[in-house]
């Protein structure tokens, strides 16, 4: 069996990831405190909902800073892959944590618009916009890395809901300084709580799917294996199992039926066509190959271990 792959090392990123994820946290703790304490003086409960929000927020963000911390960890005998999972496993419980909330959200915001109550929408305008601006500050911090990293991309998630939470409380405040508009405090709750499951679920399913070691949506095993099946030496690919270790480590492995009885070196040479083919049109890269030749085993795709 042959086992080889394709990796590259970055130090300075992940650095400098943990340093924006470190301020992120101090910011909407900052943000927190100020939202609370304004959302019991006010009365608003679109406030109060924002401030769970940045709480949740908070936690979130220190869920990935920890789970950055330790991906960086070497592997060991104890522990092959290392702590490479851990992002994975921030993302799972961040995005879990977004429906929690938005579930409460929405359970408080029922109660209130069966009693609406008064609430002085001034306090409400200016800590709407304190948490627009610092929420966005953070966001930006965090977008680049949101493209290619699921644990970035909870935390942005995170961070993203909560300023556009806090642009609806904004337009709340506003309604109920102008028109007395009480009732929107709740249908803005709400409308944040929609979103967040939305958004909370659909991280939660793409999470779900790597820890399971589900094939990746974009990758057919079917298309692969048909490619596979045209270098010349090949035979018949089978049992074959593609699963993500992370979002940078896309593992295949298989057997590989070969019509010849091929010795080390030309196998080699076999295996250097695989990892190319596999790595510049699929993105795979690890690959582990079990070469074969007139063997009696299933020669199906998909073979139950």
């Amino acid at each position: 069996m042959a086992h080889n792959h394709v990796h590259s090392h970055n130090h300075s990123q992940p650095d400098l990831k943990g340093r924006k994820l470190l301020l992120s946290i101090l910011l909407n703790i900052g943000i927190t405190v100020a939202q609370a304490m304004g959302g019991v003086i006010s009365g608003s409960l679109s406030l109060l909902s924002d401030a769970l929000h940045n709480f949740s927020d908070v936690l979130s963000l220190v869920v990935s800073y920890i789970a950055d911390r330790y991906s960086k960890k070497d592997a060991s005998v104890e522990k092959t892959f290392g702590y490479k999972r851990a992002e994975i496993i921030a993302a799972f419980v961040n995005s879990a944590t977004l429906i929690v909330v938005a579930i409460y959200l929405i359970y408080e915001a029922i109660l209130r618009f069966f009693n609406p109550q008064a609430i002085e929408s001034g306090m409400v305008i200016w800590l709407a916009i304190l948490g627009i601006f610092f929420n966005g500050f953070s966001v930006l911090l965090l977008f680049k890395d949101s493209k290619s990293n699921m644990n970035m991309r909870s935390a942005y998630l995170h961070l993203i809901t909560d300023m556009a939470a806090s642009v609806a409380v904004l337009i709340g405040g506003l309604l109920m300084k102008y028109y007395q508009w009480f009732w929107v405090d709740s249908l803005l709750t709400v409308l944040i709580a929609l979103y967040l499951l939305v958004m909370g679920y659909s991280l939660l399913k793409s999470s779900f799917k790597v820890l399971m070691l589900f094939t990746p949506d974009d990758i057919s095993l079917e298309v692969i294996n048909d490619a596979l099946c045209k270098i010349p030496e090949i035979k018949n690919v089978h049992h074959m199992h593609i699963w993500q270790l992370n979002e940078q480590e896309t593992h295949l492995e298989a057997h590989v039926d070969f019509y010849e009885d091929v010795t080390l070196s030309q196998f080699d040479t076999v295996l250097t066509k695989v990892e190319e083919l596999l790595f510049h049109d699929f993105g795979i890269n690890h690959v582990t190959i079990q070469p074969e030749h007139q063997k009696d085993d299933p020669k199906d795709i998909i073979v139950q271990d």
